[in-house]
């Protein structure tokens, strides 16, 4: 996925630029303005990358038009809870923003005055950038990060109230006026509802879900993107994930570096589906539509084989976060992963997996920590249920405490006190001499 990192950063831009989710055809138009992108490619992007969910219903609009396939944005960022009950000082390796929640609601009374808010309103301060960085979305201006951030944060809004949809005409919610939930129809919510205009239930913020909201602190122009936002909310928050149209299912041949090839035993030649190249391994640039190889590709590869490593050595440098170089768009072939063929495959691509520590440093899983502890799973482990369902999540063990690992944003969680950690998948160094 690394490889089509410029197209991803423009797609989530697009996306956060209309209330966080558009119709499929309308992302790839857009895309198609600004990049050379074949439909395979935008099909892989889209059902393979994490920052993106596809749903069939109506448009980003709502209405009672024909169903489309949409895309929405998806992220693992959320605002730190700790922070605005100045809790969390801002060092360390808090995994989450530090930002003023007003701020995010565009409603901050005191960014706006004489009197400074006390909670940051920077959205690239070193702390935030870092993470911004982490998770590729350091290119989205303060707008588009909160949109983002509104549809995946669930601390951020209020939940649609379940009594209001239930009972009469007016629901059955008995706090009525004082409720602190959205009155809005969960039908119209969720795009299924039957009665459309005529329905007795809200399909628009009314009155009384206005006064709360601004009690909250959201400003008029998110409380009328509202609607929208918690129909992507629903989608999100649902397991289902849509496949594309016909029209956008077409064969995608992954680009992968021939095994036979490189022991000179490949009897398609160039009739080979597979990249021919002379290492396990290969790094390019973009240049115009064409990807070319990139010089020093061995000094490339050592420093990324380092998970301590965020670019490479070489002027200009090699992004590995962002998978740029200057600007220009980065992708790294490789042969398939070790775990996929017997042992006696050489030049496969052993992947490890790594986790942070507090200080910043990076401990292989199955190797000791500094006190000489291990976690139950190994990278193989980790390697193998990652090729088998990249949505999946592993339990590991170390010591007496219990941990979760996300593949899908790449973070272990501690579920007893809320805590994460950064994930780190880098492979195990090849020279040109072993070769």
């Amino acid at each position: 996925m690394s490889g089509y990192s410029h197209e991803i950063q423009l797609a989530t831009s697009f996306l956060c630029s209309s209330s966080g989710s558009l119709p499929l055809l309308d992302l790839h138009r857009k895309l198609l303005q600004c990049c050379h992108i074949t439909k395979e490619e935008f099909r892989f992007i889209v059902q393979r990358c994490p920052r993106f969910q596809l749903v069939r219903g109506p448009g980003p609009a709502g209405g009672s038009g024909p169903e489309v396939c949409s895309v929405l944005a998806k992220t693992s960022l959320r605002l730190c809870s700790g922070y605005g009950w100045e809790q969390c000082s801002g060092s360390g390796c808090c995994p989450q923003l530090h930002l003023c929640k007003f701020f995010v609601y565009g409603n901050c009374r005191f960014g706006k005055g004489r009197k400074p808010c006390k909670f940051s309103h920077d959205i690239y301060s070193d702390h935030n950038f870092r993470l911004l960085r982490e998770c590729t979305l350091q290119q989205l201006d303060a707008e588009q990060l909160f949109v983002l951030l509104l549809q995946n944060d669930p601390a951020l809004l209020p939940e649609v109230c379940v009594h209001y949809n239930k009972g009469g005409p007016r629901g059955g919610c008995t706090f009525q006026e004082s409720c602190t939930k959205l009155h809005l129809c969960q039908h119209f919510v969720q795009g299924d509802c039957m009665y459309g205009l005529n329905c007795k239930r809200q399909h628009t913020i009314n009155q009384h879900s206005r006064r709360m909201l601004e009690e909250r602190g959201l400003s008029g122009d998110i409380i009328h993107e509202l609607p929208v936002i918690c129909r992507n909310i629903h989608h999100l928050t649902s397991t289902a994930t849509e496949k594309l149209p016909d029209s956008l299912c077409q064969t995608d041949e992954r680009k992968e570096i021939c095994l036979h090839f490189t022991r000179n035993s490949c009897r398609f030649q160039n009739e080979c589906r597979r990249v021919h190249f002379y290492l396990p391994y290969k790094w390019e640039v973009l240049v115009g539509v064409t990807w070319t190889d990139l010089q020093h590709m061995e000094n490339i590869e050592r420093d990324f084989c380092d998970p301590s490593n965020t670019q490479s050595c070489g002027d200009p440098p090699v992004d590995f976060l962002t998978m740029t170089q200057a600007s220009r768009p980065i992708r790294r072939l490789s042969t398939v992963s070790s775990v996929t063929k017997p042992p006696h495959y050489i030049l496969t691509t052993e992947w490890l997996w790594y986790y942070r520590r507090d200080q910043g440093s990076w401990v292989e899983y199955g190797q000791p920590d500094e006190k000489q502890r291990t976690t139950s799973v190994t990278s193989r482990t980790l390697e193998e249920k990652f090729l088998s369902d990249r949505t999946t999540e592993v339990k590991v063990v170390k010591g007496q405490r219990r941990y979760v690992v996300s593949f899908k944003d790449m973070y272990q969680r501690n579920p007893k006190h809320n805590t994460k950690r950064r994930v780190c998948r880098r492979p195990r160094f090849v020279s040109v001499a072993e070769v």
